[in-house]
């Protein structure tokens, strides 16, 4: 697989990359990633593996563009108002790079279709908030053998984690928690969100790029009113419903 000269040029900073370099490059050209959710993870983590080269993207989110999406999500404008979150967000991420194919599934991700829409991608991020759509991503990336990269924030915490079959997401969290709050209900810090989002597209690039080690099989977090974060590993139980 071949670079243009334009390539070249915007992928500068990735070839002189010891553990990226050209091979590197390729296979993030050559890869499909899902993104379920547009929204405040999905957003940044979808500008930056577009901006590093990823060759494909799908989105999945059902919403429109509020108002109040704008204090963290990134993608979108005042003007996008009203508008179909994924293909707002397709059009600028092809604003970013042309070089990314971006195809916007406005439709809400459940155990129904999770299958078919992950088929056929190499990894998956999962920035939704709502434990039955993380659940049906999850069962579905086991069952497809796809690798799931999860994020999550709330307030000022926020947590990133790489599932590859065994440990499954359903080991760590297995059964909805009934004190379960979402952003919309408990608040959270912008800012956040783009710091959340940001790692899941690095632990993305790692993974495809085969650099470093990605946090598979553990948790990583992050509490932005102390600046400390805590990395703990995540064990496979043998009872999970998933995986077991």
């Amino acid at each position: 697989m071949s670079f243009s000269d334009e390539e070249v040029d915007r992928y500068a900073r990735h070839l002189v990359l010891r553990e990226i370099g050209g091979p590197g490059q390729q296979r993030l050209k050559a890869a499909r990633v899902l993104i379920v959710g547009a929204g405040g993870l999905g957003a940044p983590a979808a500008l930056y593996l577009a901006a590093a080269g990823v060759g494909a993207l799908t989105l999945v989110d059902p919403d429109t563009v509020a108002l109040s999406n704008l204090q963290r999500q990134v993608l979108f404008t005042t003007s996008d108002e009203g508008r179909v979150k994924v293909e707002a967000a397709a059009e600028r991420l092809a604003a970013l790079n042309a070089n990314t194919l971006v195809t916007p599934v406005a439709a809400a991700l459940a155990e129904s279709n999770a299958r078919s829409l992950i088929a056929g991608h190499d990894i998956v991020l999962d920035g939704t908030d709502d434990f039955a759509t993380r659940f049906a991503v999850n069962a579905a990336c086991v069952a497809e053998g796809v690798t799931l990269v999860s994020g999550a924030i709330g307030r000022w915490t926020g947590q990133v984690g790489v599932f590859a079959g065994k440990p499954c997401y359903r080991c760590l969290v297995p059964d909805i928690p009934p004190d379960a709050e979402t952003c919309a209900a408990v608040g959270v810090v912008g800012a956040l969100a783009g710091v959340v989002g940001s790692m899941m597209a690095l632990e993305a690039i790692k993974l495809l790029t085969n650099a470093g080690e990605p946090l598979t099989g553990r948790l990583l977090i992050y509490d932005a009113l102390t600046a400390e974060s805590r990395t703990v590993r995540v064990v496979a139980d043998p009872e999970c419903p998933v995986c077991g």
